[in-house]
């Protein structure tokens, strides 16, 4: 089957079955008299396999450990799961991130107003870098002046 064919049968994109073959994750496919890339049911099967890596957040170099893992009839299921468990501790630290940039956004837009006015807590963190005190507090803090529009200055004549 050809590129396009293999690329629906497999759920990864043309451009990347060309990308996985450049850098050595899928071996170099047969080519036809025509020239176009001719798939079989092996190169499906590795491409399925990289993709449901790819959808469990692998990286290509834990993919391309995997897949030699996978050829390897003498391998041991004991290197796999360490790799699945060191896996499994770096997206829990991702989960923990991204849920303590969540509480922070929240907390900024919990302290916003959102009355239409200039004044904005969620603005002057991003500004200061620090977390920002209501809209309305008394009394009100100086908000630092947004930088100046980039071009060219004008000058009064």
């Amino acid at each position: 089957m050809n590129i396009g064919q293999a690329a629906r049968a497999s759920g990864v994109s043309a451009k990347m079955i060309r990308h996985y073959e450049s850098i050595g994750l899928v071996p170099p496919a047969g080519r036809r008299d025509s020239g176009y890339r001719d798939y079989g049911a092996s190169d499906l099967h590795r491409l399925g396999f990289i993709r449901h890596a790819r959808d469990l957040g692998f990286s290509l170099e834990r993919i391309r450990v995997l897949l030699g893992l996978w050829g390897d009839p003498g391998r041991s299921n004991a290197d796999v799961k360490a790799i699945a468990e060191a896996h499994v501790r770096e997206l829990e630290e991702r989960a923990r991130q991204l849920n303590e940039m969540a509480d922070a956004l929240r907390s900024l837009a919990d302290a916003c107003d959102g009355d239409g006015r200039p004044d904005c807590p969620i603005i002057a963190s991003l500004v200061t870098g620090t977390d920002a005190p209501a809209c309305h507090p008394n009394p009100a803090p100086a908000t630092p002046e947004p930088p100046a529009p980039r071009g060219k200055a004008r000058t009064k004549r």
